[in-house]
């Protein structure tokens, strides 16, 4: 069952110290939300570890071509990608050593998928639907 309950979801932000963004924007369009909310999480404390196959650095960081390419474990990975490619996305977080899977799946607002959804909290991976992750950072962890 995805994370509604605005406790755990409080908690989930809290507790988060690094959060993989896929399909990050890169600065040619900065008020595109897959720039600015990774932006508004890097400014709350959060060290952003950019996803996105064409982007080489994006926020002063290093982008890696794929969620699999990232050599540490993330606390959250934040989807910023359309419906249809969220199911490719669980196989590659699914593929990853269980060290290194993330605790959270967090899908940004409009984007659901119950199947990929599933898939991952049968894995163990606490999924979130159709929220914004600057929304709830913004509201759960001060400004740095």
């Amino acid at each position: 069952m995805p994370v509604e309950n605005e406790e755990e979801l409080a908690a989930i932000v809290r507790s988060a110290k690094r959060v993989a963004v896929i399909g990050i924007k890169d600065d040619s369009d900065p008020m595109a939300p897959a720039h600015s909310i990774p932006k508004l999480l890097q400014d709350r404390g959060l060290r952003i570890v950019p996803v996105h196959p064409t982007i080489a650095k994006v926020l002063g960081e290093t982008v890696y071509p794929t969620i699999g390419a990232v050599p540490e474990r993330v606390d959250i990975v934040d989807l910023f990608r359309r419906p249809g490619a969220i199911e490719a996305h669980a196989e590659e977080i699914l593929a990853l050593p269980e060290e290194r899977r993330p605790a959270v799946v967090w899908m940004q607002t409009g984007i659901r998928h119950d199947g990929a959804a599933a898939r991952l909290e049968a894995a163990g991976i606490r999924v979130v639907m159709d929220r914004c992750l600057g929304v709830y950072t913004s509201r759960y962890r001060p400004a740095s």
